[in-house]
């Protein structure tokens, strides 16, 4: 092994280091994606774990919601078939989608489910209307919810206005 003139037996420097460092950079990608691999699945692990006891709190929120209705509501509307379609119907058409509602109030009638209670329902929505922030779907769902439970529910502070009577009709004067 001879080294003249930045060669070394025959093979230019430059050569050498390229031989080198192709495989070097490839083992150091090889490196970084392992051990961005090694440390992606404890994160989404932790995101799964986080998801799946959402979903059960949700779960068990509805259940929950379903018995406290049951309980409430005396006859088929507190069945959950009918708690469930009714919300639903209820919360489409308050976003006005009433094709949709329509179709649910058809499979809604299927059940056996009262209709009156469904109006009574929409009714108290429309009461509290101006408390239902249309960016939060939880106003709308929990209102839906309180309303169906009892139909019959006023908004507080607010009271109905009480229109005057029309002032009465001056006398005419009597011709003798």
């Amino acid at each position: 092994m001879s080294v003249s003139g930045g060669r070394v037996s025959g093979v230019s420097r430059s050569k050498v280091l390229r031989m080198f460092a192709l495989p070097a950079v490839a083992l150091l990608i090889g490196i970084g994606a392992a051990n961005a691999q090694s440390s992606a699945p404890q994160a989404d692990q932790s995101q799964n774990a986080k998801a799946a006891a959402d979903a059960a709190k949700e779960g068990q929120r509805k259940t929950d919601e379903f018995v406290e209705a049951a309980k409430t509501i005396n006859g088929p509307a507190g069945n959950p078939e009918c708690v469930w379609l009714g919300r639903r119907i209820v919360s489409l058409m308050w976003r006005d989608d009433l094709d949709t509602a329509f179709r649910h109030l058809d499979l809604y009638d299927r059940f056996g489910c009262p209709g009156g209670h469904v109006q009574a329902t929409f009714r108290c929505l429309v009461r509290f209307g101006g408390q239902i922030d249309p960016k939060v779907a939880e106003t709308l769902n929990g209102r839906v919810h309180a309303c169906w439970i009892n139909p019959n529910a006023q908004p507080q502070g607010v009271t109905v206005p009480v229109l005057p009577s029309p002032p009465a009709a001056p006398e005419k004067p009597e011709k003798k």
